[in-house]
């Protein structure tokens, strides 16, 4: 084997995959390092749980129980502050706009692939690797002057668990500082190493759920957060007739089948638009022409190289994570669809592949 210098810091959750992670780089002779990051604490907003514990300390034991195996340390790293003021308040901003955010996309964005990074660097590390599903590939690019390296995002393997749909707002800098080993396994496999390597969460179940959430609905929760800014109002078919009335425009996403049933047992309704200036929240049947849209816009896009591509560019889309990818054109903040898309939900992103790689995306108006 031969010795690697490197410095890598692994963020270590207390999950199977990130623990494979730390188990291949420690394998091929890196200097590994783990870090468990805390990002949320229920005892700094609402009280502990009802284990009578912080949410984050059972993957915490998992996690330094790895870096015992694995003979490595393990540090213990805060990023609560800036996980609210980067994360949270952006979301309840745009619940409060009555717009679906994702979370997560912030979370890598600004917390997991900024804060951590810069912490890594302050520390001394080279790369920071996780547990994520995905590939970057790196190649030379050379231009008139000088040879650039080019980081290119690249979906993983298993294609049921790639996650670039949650990593397309990463740039340049960020991937030259990344490491993914995960790209090239499929869920089984890794699952296959972790009994190799002999981990104590080999075993362990996917994490499904959401820390800050909690045992509630995100109802629940958000109405705990942002109910100043809510109100009730009118459930509309979208020829105006009114049904029922909604909790508030915020609770509602588009194609959400909600309680909703027409009178004599007719077909289910879904929330086909949110109505803003009038606080109506419209309702219609599965083929409801509001429901399907021919065309959208884009805010704040963002392009992974760097550098805007030629317009108009045709290449696939995806809407939401695990969604099957779909034909488009893309023009500027324009996207054109292929085939008419259902349920396009406002504040989500629509993100962009040509031939496995992720290029970029932009959040739905």
């Amino acid at each position: 084997m031969t010795e690697k210098k490197e410095k890598i810091l692994v963020a270590m959750s207390g999950g199977v995959d990130s623990s494979v992670v730390a188990a291949l780089l420690v394998d091929q002779g890196y200097d590994v390092m783990g870090a468990y990051m805390i990002n949320y604490d229920k005892d700094d907003h609402e009280g502990v749980g009802a284990t009578g514990e912080s949410c984050w300390v059972p993957d915490y034991r998992d996690a330094v129980r790895v870096a015992a195996k694995l003979g490595i340390q393990l540090l213990k790293l805060d990023f609560k502050k800036e996980y609210q003021s980067q994360v949270l308040d952006h979301m309840f901003a745009e619940y409060e706009r009555g717009r679906t955010p994702n979370p997560d996309v912030m979370c890598n964005k600004f917390v997991k692939f900024g804060s951590w990074l810069e912490k890594i660097k302050e520390l001394g590390f080279e790369k920071l690797a996780t547990g994520h599903y995905a590939k970057i590939m790196e190649h030379d690019a050379w231009n008139m002057e000088q040879k650039n390296s080019r980081f290119q995002l690249m979906q993983a393997k298993d294609e049921n668990k790639d996650q670039t749909y949650f990593l397309h707002q990463l740039n340049q800098e960020q991937l030259s500082h990344t490491l993914f080993p995960l790209g090239d396994y499929t869920k089984e496999e890794v699952r296959e190493l972790a009994k190799k390597f002999d981990l104590p969460t080999a075993g362990k179940e996917e994490s499904m759920g959401i820390c800050f959430v909690g045992e509630v609905s995100m109802e629940e929760f958000l109405k705990n957060k942002i109910k100043n800014k809510i109100k009730e109002g009118d459930v509309v078919m979208s020829d105006g007739v009114v049904i029922g009335k909604h909790n508030g425009l915020a609770f509602y996403t588009i194609g959400q089948r909600h309680g909703f049933e027409q009178a004599g047992g007719g077909e289910p309704l879904f929330v086909v638009d949110k109505r803003f200036d009038s606080n109506e929240l419209v309702v219609g049947e599965k083929d409801d022409p509001l429901l399907h849209r021919d065309e959208i816009k884009l805010e704040d896009v963002h392009w992974i190289a760097g550098r805007t591509p030629d317009f108009p560019l045709k290449c696939k889309v995806r809407m939401r994570h695990r969604q099957e990818l779909r034909g488009c054109t893309v023009d500027g903040n324009d996207i054109q669809f292929k085939n008419p898309e259902r349920a396009v939900t406002p504040g989500q992103f629509a993100v962009f592949y040509l031939d496995g790689e992720c290029l970029g995306g932009g959040v739905v108006v």
